[in-house]
Parts: C-alpha cells; structure tokens; sequence
C-alpha cells in the first residue's frame, strides 16, 4: 500500500520481516508483548510434566498477546440481545473496551492497534494458545493486515449461560501470529502407506518398541526408567543413532515491539 505526499508516493507497508502496531488510540494497559511460556495449569500440573510437552511449549510462546486492562466478571443469560451479557468492573474502573457488541453472549475487546505485516502475510488472531479459562471460547479469525485499513476485536463466546466469567487484569485476551496468506492451498495432501517409506518405517518402528518397552518399564517400576521419568527424544531433537536435528527448537525467542 501506499499514499501520495506531494509529488512523491510513500510506501506504507512494512518491509519483509517487520511487524508494525499502530496506536489508534493510548493503549494503556491493554499492553502488546511476546507470549510467554508459562500457564498456571501447567504450572499445577504434576511434577510440571505438561512441560515435558515441547509443542505446548512452543506453541504457547508462538506470537504476542495482548493483555486485559482491568478485572471484571461476566454473566449471560442465555438471551440473543447484548443486553443479555451483563458486566462487573471494579468501582470507577469500567472500562469501555470490553463490552456486549454483537448478542448471543460474546464478550468484544476493541484492540487499540492497527496491525501492518509485509506483502502476503496475514495474522491470525486467536486466544492464547494453551491458556484455558473455564465456560467461555476465544473465536479465532485471520485477517489480511498486509492492506486492510481497519481494526479488528477480539471476542469470546461464552458458553455456559448463568455462570460468573471472570478475567483478571493483566490476563492475556488476544494473541496474533502472522502466516503466510495462501501457503496452505499451495500444499498438496497425500495419504499413503507408511510401508511406502522403509526408511521412515525403520524408524517409527524403532521409535514404537522403545516407547513400549519404556512404558511397561515404568508399569513394573523399573528403578531406572522411574529415575528417568519419561524419554526425551523429541525434546533433544534426536532422530536416528545420537543424530540431532541442527534446527530442533526448544524454546523461541520472539522480539518485543520497539517503540518509535
């Protein structure tokens, strides 16, 4: 995209590998940064082993989230109208942001950022990955942000009539990851026997018979498999024999948005 000052034309879409967060109004607290890693039911978790999960982990530091300006319960009656989602905000805290915009117990959050991404790639706007709250669903959308002129909200639909939904201030309401527009219509998918594939075979095969005798191990409580406490292949990105898999990724390191 681009506009016209004076006589020159002045491109306003970011160059390749940049993400732009125009302010369309002061954000305050709905602040905008790189997802982090941790969930409190994670957390909670015996011994933390949902950590022991590398995509869960990768996944919930995959993007940036925006977080929630103020605490506030919610209850939906049931009803269609948006008068029908009634809200509870902290005396002289409501905040006008977070409303009933479209009926059918959705909770809207206006974000006060207008999203530019490079030329074909578009956001795709969710809830943050892997964070669960308790009767209420995030919607998800993917929006072409490479030139589209307007804002979006996030919203979430409750789904269990008459029961108190609660958002604490600072939680996170919003999480964005760009993705190549169209990249999933160029694949061509085929399904096929894994006998097709001996080399892959062999090693699935490998891979099926360890994690078997491994389990059973920890069933008779094998002193060293109990020791162990699960198997790390994955985690260490080890494919075959010892061999590591040079981009095998543990953790990410998503940039913070910078200030101009």
């Amino acid at each position: 995209m681009s506009r016209v000052n004076g006589n020159a034309r002045e491109s306003t879409s970011p160059p390749n590998g940049e993400l732009l967060a125009y302010e369309t109004e002061k954000p305050g607290e709905m602040t905008i940064e790189p997802a982090p890693v941790n969930r409190q039911w994670m957390d909670d978790s015996n011994q933390r082993f949902a950590y022991r999960c590398l995509p869960l982990v990768i996944a919930n530091q995959s993007g940036w989230i925006i977080r929630c300006p103020v605490g506030f319960t919610a209850r939906w009656n049931g009803g269609k109208r948006p008068q029908d989602l009634r809200f509870w905000f902290p005396r002289g805290r409501r905040e006008t942001r977070i409303l009933s915009h479209f009926g059918d117990g959705i909770i809207t959050f206006t974000i006060p950022y207008l999203f530019r991404t490079s030329p074909g790639i578009n956001l795709w706007v969710k809830g943050p990955s892997n964070w669960l709250k308790d009767g209420i669903q995030p919607l998800e959308g993917v929006v072409e942000t490479d030139w589209n002129h307007a804002t979006f909200t996030m919203n979430w639909k409750v789904t269990r009539p008459d029961t108190a939904i609660r958002f604490e201030k600072d939680d996170p309401i919003c999480m964005i990851f760009p993705i190549a527009r169209g990249y999933a219509e160029q694949l061509e998918p085929v399904v096929l026997p894994l006998a097709d594939n001996e080399e892959l075979l062999a090693r699935y095969t490998n891979w099926r018979e360890s994690r078997t005798k491994f389990n059973q191990m920890l069933r008779e409580n094998n002193h060293e498999a109990v020791k162990q406490g699960w198997q790390r292949d994955y985690m260490l990105g080890i494919q075959k024999e010892g061999e590591q898999f040079r981009e095998h990724q543990t953790r990410l390191h998503i940039r913070p948005f910078k200030r101009k």
